[in-house]
């Protein structure tokens, strides 16, 4: 095996000096090994499974040189199998990476088709992913804000959210510059240039509502974003809503997405990427504040003594999760305990099931709303009766988003309540899906996008595009 191998690096390394550097996506779509009449020399006498593997330990570059040097070696390393594995040691799961190169390729608005793997060549892809500049990343929560550089798994900074986004009583521009000159002198120390990289802004949705003055409230916000970033130099921008891109994390293009943020839940129902306001967002005025605050006001009622906010919040993650069966949990005994660095041990009981309840009986807590699972309905029988599509499929998936949304047995009891309250027509074939990505699952849409082949394309409005006020669409 090394002596074929060798025999392989000789070859290379004899005729690589009269080529130039070829980029790896000038090479043409895969042939299969039958079109070829060429011949592989000795490594014709081994199985072309056992050819693959050694192929795969010359790595990206040099599989690529040999295609180029060697025409006999082309249909064998522009197959499509060689690069998969390529790519799934390139930086995104090959699940997500399949995702947004066959479906989200084309950019915004998203095509209603996606292109067969037949007709795409992975190694062109992994040319081009290669290529892409990389983007910064801003989740701009309504309560924390995450931020970090799209190669990276996961965010690289997080803050607490001191810009109110969609505020129109205060100044806009100056808090929006504010904001983001404060995220670019923390990624300035990772060698970050301002100039270098588009932006991928994920905002929270605000101006749920499909009238003329929610329009022109989110007119006014997105041109004080692109404003505050094209002063600072910014070569491209790309806006998108949490709510789309936590769909996207779930490689989804449509669903509804409950996303349980801050201070409100929303329910969102999006169809090819965008939102469709004229179904409608329901908005539940229960949030994580709300749900992390009431099992404080549990424990204080308890004395159990905490020094902080993070304190429960830190046992909300750990202990408490949402019961199947709200009144038979009641009677069952689930004491659990768990150590908070720094203050001890922590047992809590009913609190741990009760806190969770809150989303689905909000009056529990001295909330006059609509539970979660009649908000989710009340979206789902929208969806039904617009009738946007021949079938209702696409809004039978439902993502939840944010780090509340991990509470265990969320999905499960949701899932539950909805085939409970909707007619078979409709809950038939309802799949209610878990975060992936905890509290990160918009900022890792955004990745996503971030380092797509064809980033930034037509996903970022450029300086001058936005200075000519050009007609372009986002996914608001």
């Amino acid at each position: 095996m090394a002596m074929l191998l060798k025999k392989v690096w000789e070859s290379v390394s004899n005729r690589a000096t009269s080529f130039s550097s070829s980029s790896i996506d000038s090479v043409t779509t895969p042939l299969s090994y039958t079109e070829s009449s060429s011949s592989l020399g000795a490594f014709d006498r081994l199985p072309i499974d056992v050819v693959l593997q050694i192929v795969r330990l010359v790595g990206p570059k040099d599989a690529a040189r040999l295609s180029v040097v060697c025409k006999s070696w082309r249909p064998l390393v522009s197959d499509n199998r060689l690069w998969i594995y390529f790519l799934q040691n390139y930086h995104d799961t090959w699940d997500s990476v399949f995702f947004v190169e066959t479906h989200l390729r084309s950019g915004y608005p998203i095509q209603t088709f996606s292109s067969p793997i037949t007709e795409l060549s992975f190694m062109r892809i992994y040319g081009q992913r290669v290529q892409v500049p990389g983007a910064v990343i801003v989740d701009g929560g309504s309560g924390h804000c995450k931020y970090g550089w799209s190669k990276n798994a996961c965010p690289s900074g997080r803050s607490a959210t001191f810009l109110e986004f969609g505020n129109i009583e205060s100044p806009m521009y100056s808090r929006l510059q504010h904001f983001f000159a404060t995220i670019y002198s923390s990624l300035y120390r990772m060698q970050v240039k301002v100039s270098a990289h588009p932006i991928v802004v994920s905002l929270p949705l605000c101006h749920y509502d499909d009238t003329e003055s929610a329009r022109a409230s989110r007119r006014q916000l997105k041109d004080a974003i692109y404003t505050a970033l094209f002063d600072m130099n910014v070569p491209a921008v790309c806006a998108i809503n949490q709510a789309t891109l936590a769909l996207y994390a779930a490689q989804r293009t449509s669903g509804i997405v409950v996303n349980i943020g801050f201070q409100v839940t929303s329910v969102v129902p999006i169809l090819h990427g965008k939102i469709m306001r004229t179904v409608g967002v329901e908005v539940m005025g229960v949030g994580a504040l709300k749900v992390t605050g009431f099992l404080r006001e549990q424990m204080q009622q308890n004395n159990l003594n905490f020094e902080s906010l993070h304190t429960v919040h830190t046992l909300k993650e750990n202990l408490c999760y949402v019961a199947a069966d709200y009144e038979a949990e009641l009677y069952k005994d689930t004491q659990a305990s768990f150590e908070v660095p720094g203050e001890g041990w922590f047992t809590l009981s009913k609190e741990r099931f009760k806190t969770g309840e809150v989303l689905f009986q909000p009056c529990i807590a001295g909330v006059c709303a609509m539970g979660l699972q009649q908000a989710v309905a009340l979206c789902m029988d929208h969806c039904h009766a617009a009738e946007l599509t021949e079938d209702d499929a696409w809004f039978k998936t439902i993502v939840l988003s944010g780090g509340t949304a991990c509470l265990p047995g969320l999905a499960e009891r949701l899932e539950k309540e909805l085939h409970g309250l909707l007619p078979p027509s409709i809950s038939n074939g309802i799949r209610v899906i878990s975060p992936s990505y905890g509290a990160d699952s918009a900022w890792i849409g955004a990745k996503l996008i971030g380092n797509l082949s064809t980033f930034p394309g037509s996903w970022c409005v450029r300086k001058k595009q936005f200075r000519r006020k050009s007609r372009f669409t986002l996914a608001w």
